[in-house]
């Protein structure tokens, strides 16, 4: 009869020898069939959606899990105060266009004929005034007039004189016409409240929160009634596409992999299942194995960020989840050379 320590020595040699075929028949044809095997995980791709503009907010229009689309409209700001400064900018445009038209058209005929009624009065009263002073001059001369009465007269008539030049400019410069340089300074400032109502336009449109892709609302974090400023995140959104996965492939096999190349990629939800896709990019720098996809043997290894690109996602590939990816075209390069 044999001892029991040779039953047990020939048993561990044949679990020996059966894990060694085992690992044999399992590695040994993953690398003869030119598949090489990649791991990693679906990105994740998220959006803090906030508003530009500052306020109360009055409506959230989604809630967490919701789908959204492209432009779909999120949540509201309180719109009257801007409101109120596109219609005062919307006046100050008016206004100005009024100026520069008037300024534009030139000074009117009625306007010239007043101008002109106008010069004509004041060098009546200059004529009058005039003859009053040269009348009391000679009074004064044989002292039949006070010097206080001829004083007056001599005021009156140095204020007419003056009033007839002013009256003079006025007339010339109403058929002039409006000066070049007031004219363009008229037209930059209507450009410059036109500005201003397009600014105040853009601030009322920041009001309202649209989604900036399709998605998925992950987490609303403020609530109608809140006060936020720019920049303060409302929501979170989970963007759906494109589907991107993040792998990392080592030195000695990173001239198998070029972008374009074909991908198949698997869950550990659904093994049986593979979603097509490609190689989007390659970083060109290496990097040490990140912790989510190490193992043991490559924990000092350097690797290569890859980006597969999914081609035809659905719900079972989601943010963050493990996933296997298969180039099977490795084979055809490996056998041209490449």
């Amino acid at each position: 009869m044999k001892s029991p320590r040779f039953l047990i020595a020939v048993l561990v040699l044949a679990a020996m020898g059966a894990g060694g075929y085992w690992a044999y028949s399992t590695y040994a044809a993953q690398k003869d069939d030119g598949v090489l095997t990649l791991y990693g995980n679906v990105d994740i791709r998220q959006v803090d959606l906030a508003f530009n503009a500052e306020g109360k907010i009055t409506e959230v229009l989604v809630e967490e899990g919701d789908d959204v689309g492209s432009d779909q409209l999120l949540a509201r700001l309180d719109k009257e105060l801007y409101k109120h400064a596109v219609a005062a900018a919307r006046a100050r445009v008016q206004q100005s266009e009024a100026r520069l038209r008037e300024l534009e058209n030139g000074t009117r005929p009625e306007e010239i004929d007043r101008a002109r009624a106008a010069l004509q009065q004041a060098k009546a009263s200059v004529e009058e005034t005039e003859a009053t002073l040269e009348r009391r001059r000679r009074l004064l001369a044989s002292n039949n007039v006070s010097e206080q009465a001829f004083d007056e007269a001599k005021r009156a008539y140095e204020e007419t004189k003056a009033l007839r030049d002013q009256r003079e400019a006025e007339l010339a410069l109403a058929l002039e016409g409006p000066r070049s340089e007031t004219i363009a300074a008229t037209r930059a400032e209507l450009d410059f409240n036109r500005a201003t109502l397009r600014f105040a336009h853009e601030r009322l449109d920041n009001t309202e929160l649209l989604a900036p892709a399709a998605g998925t609302i992950l987490t609303r974090i403020r609530e109608p009634g809140a006060t936020v400023a720019p920049t303060t995140s409302v929501l979170t959104l989970a963007i759906r596409d494109p589907v991107r996965v993040r792998t990392y492939v080592d030195g000695p096999n990173l001239g198998k992999v070029v972008p374009g190349m074909k991908a198949e990629v698997t869950t550990d939800s659904y093994p049986d299942k593979a979603y097509t896709g490609h190689i989007g990019y390659i970083s060109p720098t290496a990097e040490f194995t990140p912790k989510s996809v190490e193992t043991p043997e490559l924990r000092t290894d350097l690797v290569y960020r890859v980006r597969v690109i999914v081609e035809n996602p659905d719900d079972g590939l989601r943010q963050g989840m493990p996933v296997t990816v298969r180039l099977p075209d490795t084979a055809k390069r490996q056998g041209s050379g490449g």
